[in-house]
């Protein structure tokens, strides 16, 4: 029962692999996968964008912090020109901080700007592969367009010299039936011509044909009375002339 239900099994999935087979249009599944690298590619440079901006601002920061320690210093300077030294230690204490600020945010931007870099190389790399999927995927395309036209081509010329095969003996058999016919005509012809084939009620005849027999008949007619009036006068003849009338 179990080997029953593997064979079974393996049968469905056979059908449903040769169903699917039919219906897949690998045109249609190269243009999806195209699509879906163009989104992953939208996804680096957007993550390329946000690492930039954030670098930017870290950049505009180390800049206000940098303003900030050279005024501290400048304000540090003053005060001892000045004599004061507990301003001067005053800007000092104050700028120590920012210093360490500036240190932590150089560390940031620094790591920034290297996962910058690296998204950008892997953005081009990416873009270069996208591209050469994308030329042959149009390579692809083409071939199998030319390829499906030559099945197409040749499915047709299939079926026409199928197709031709049922006409060219279609076209055996109107020629045979028409030779028969022809054949029978002319046998007709030949023994109605012998008179075999005499028609008695002159159908088929046409009206000179049926005058010129009848005429021909009348003088047949004609000499036969002419034939017997002859003999009748004989005879006539040879009784006036016997032995009594000899006398």
């Amino acid at each position: 029962m179990s080997g029953v239900m593997k064979r079974m099994k393996l049968v469905v999935e056979a059908k449903a692999n040769a169903a699917m087979e039919r219906r897949e249009n690998p045109v249609e599944m190269l243009d999806l996968s195209y699509e879906k690298q163009l989104e992953l590619l939208q996804k680096v440079r957007r993550g390329v964008a946000e690492v930039a901006t954030s670098r930017k601002r870290l950049e505009i920061q180390l800049k206000n912090l940098q303003a900030d320690y050279d005024k501290r210093g400048e304000q540090a300077k003053r005060a001892l020109e000045v004599g004061r030294e507990d301003l001067a230690r005053e800007a000092l204490v104050r700028r120590a901080p920012v210093q360490q600020q500036i240190e932590d945010m150089t560390l940031q931007y620094n790591a920034l700007q290297g996962e910058e870099e690296k998204l950008v190389r892997a953005s081009q790399s990416l873009q270069q592969k996208v591209d050469a999927f994308r030329t042959k995927k149009e390579t692809i395309k083409a071939t199998y367009a030319a390829a499906q036209a030559t099945t197409q081509i040749g499915e047709a010329f299939s079926g026409l010299s199928e197709e031709m095969g049922d006409v060219n003996m279609a076209i055996e058999r109107a020629e045979n039936k028409t030779a028969q016919l022809q054949a029978r005509g002319a046998a007709l012809d030949e023994l109605t011509a012998s008179g075999v084939l005499n028609d008695p009620t002159g159908y088929g005849k046409d009206d000179i044909t049926r005058e010129l027999e009848a005429l021909s008949a009348g003088s047949g007619v004609e000499n036969e009375m002419s034939r017997l009036r002859n003999e009748i006068a004989a005879g006539d003849s040879k009784k006036q002339i016997g032995p009594g009338a000899g006398a």
